[in-house]
């Protein structure tokens, strides 16, 4: 191991240790997490900067300490790019994540007990679009919709109008963290106007294939609101974004702050800036149609193999799959399966799924982080057949340790951003 972080090494052993143990999990292993990926080393700087040591509460131009026209440069330099890559009329790049992100739109429009119409948990909807367990789903009345997995996951949207009519939402909201297709955004602002609701879209998971306009754009379609995280398909830190038309800007940045947090992560802004940056250069587009070529083979091996995918193909750059109908064990056993060859892939529940979150019958796989390493689709057809057989040899440990060697041989040729190992 090359050895970057003298300074923890003296200070603190035990982080430092674990520090170097993760970058060999990474460099050896493959993330296939739909929702992780590998930031750059230009990002990794700028979220290790002295702006950590700043704080900014307020807006550029409006804080309220001193000292910060440094820390104005690089928000004003975020939202202007964010703006410019997602055809919006205001950005606010201050929320912390997903989850804050969100909630400050609700909070934003709507009050205790108001109606909000979301995706249903385990057809693909987030925790955060009214899951009873979230705060959020405790707070307002979350009406939730489903797909049609029968039909590929089509959502009927006739359905869905007249639910909406029933129920006078104040938000209609589309979005998705396990749904393997894509959207017309036409069908749900149609129900918006409808019963006059405002449109919002959490596209967290696809902001980065959205951002280079390899998948649909919400504001193409007359969104009021867009929501999503800053690192998954956009390679940036961890943080969220709130896009939206003019008219909704003073109150959702109220809403951000000093409604729902105080100061903002500056050093987190800071790496959110260079990420856009760097996807609003030519190389991105590149990055983003080779995610989606390398999700479409990687979903064909597996179905090939026979692997059962829950909406049969992926119109993304993730897949679901049903272990249970597929192999007869449930995902829990198949990510700590997947554990054993240096595939990192999450359990995750199907719709209606039978079986409880923490041994749910699905596993969820997504090809953004292997394409950033510079895999293409030969390399998804060989991880594609590696899954399967792992998962049909799950206890012969001879058969897993040959797959996990092939793994680490092809993990080799392929390096991380920002990573330095021997």
């Amino acid at each position: 191991m090359v050895n970057q972080f003298e300074a923890l090494k003296k200070t603190d052993i035990d982080v430092y240790t674990a520090l170097m143990s993760e970058m060999e999990r990474q460099s050896y292993g493959i993330e296939l997490i739909p929702s992780e990926n590998y930031v750059s080393a230009a990002v990794l700087e700028a979220i290790g900067s002295i702006f950590t040591n700043k704080y900014s509460e307020g807006y550029p131009g409006k804080r309220y300490y001193g000292g910060n026209q440094f820390t104005d440069v690089i928000e004003t330099l975020a939202r202007e790019r964010a703006k410019k890559l997602f055809k919006c009329e205001h950005a606010n790049v201050q929320p912390l994540s997903g989850s804050p992100m969100n909630q400050a739109v609700y909070l934003a429009f709507c009050k205790p007990g108001d109606t909000i119409l979301g995706m249903d948990l385990s057809h693909g909807g987030h925790l955060t679009h009214g899951h009873p367990v979230s705060h959020m789903g405790k707070i307002f009345n979350f009406v939730r919709y489903k797909t049609h997995p029968e039909e590929n996951g089509r959502i009927d949207f006739d359905e869905l109008m007249k639910v909406a009519k029933e129920t006078k939402p104040k938000i209609v909201l589309c979005g998705y963290t396990s749904y393997p297709r894509d959207y017309d955004y036409t069908y749900f602002k149609e129900i918006a106007d409808a019963v006059g609701a405002i449109t919002m879209a959490d596209i967290a998971h696809i902001g980065g294939l959205v951002a280079a306009g390899v998948m649909r754009n919400p504001f193409d379609y007359g969104f009021d609101i867009v929501t999503t995280t800053t690192h998954k398909t956009l390679r940036g830190p961890r943080g969220g974004m709130i896009l939206c038309k003019k008219e909704f800007a003073e109150v959702i940045d109220k809403s951000v702050f000093p409604g729902l947090q105080g100061g903002p992560h500056m050093n987190t802004i800071a790496g959110i800036a260079v990420a856009l940056n760097e996807a609003l250069q030519p190389e991105f587009k590149e990055y983003a149609t080779q995610v989606l070529k390398n999700s479409k083979v990687l979903a064909k091996t597996l179905m090939d193999s026979g692997m059962k995918l829950v909406t049969n193909g992926t119109d993304n750059h993730m897949m679901v799959a049903d272990i249970v109908t597929s192999f007869g064990y449930d995902g829990k056993e198949a990510e700590k399966t997947l554990d054993k060859i240096a595939i990192t892939a999450n359990k995750q529940v199907i719709p209606d799924d039978a079986n409880p979150p923490l041994r749910p019958s699905g596993i969820r796989i997504g090809t953004p982080a292997a394409t950033t390493r510079g895999m293409k689709e030969a390399d998804m057809e060989k991880l594609g057949k590696w899954i399967v057989e792992a998962l049909q040899a799950k206890d012969d440990e001879q058969k897993l340790a040959s797959i996990k060697e092939n793994v680490m041989k092809l993990c080799k040729s392929f390096k991380v951003p920002g990573i330095k190992v021997k």
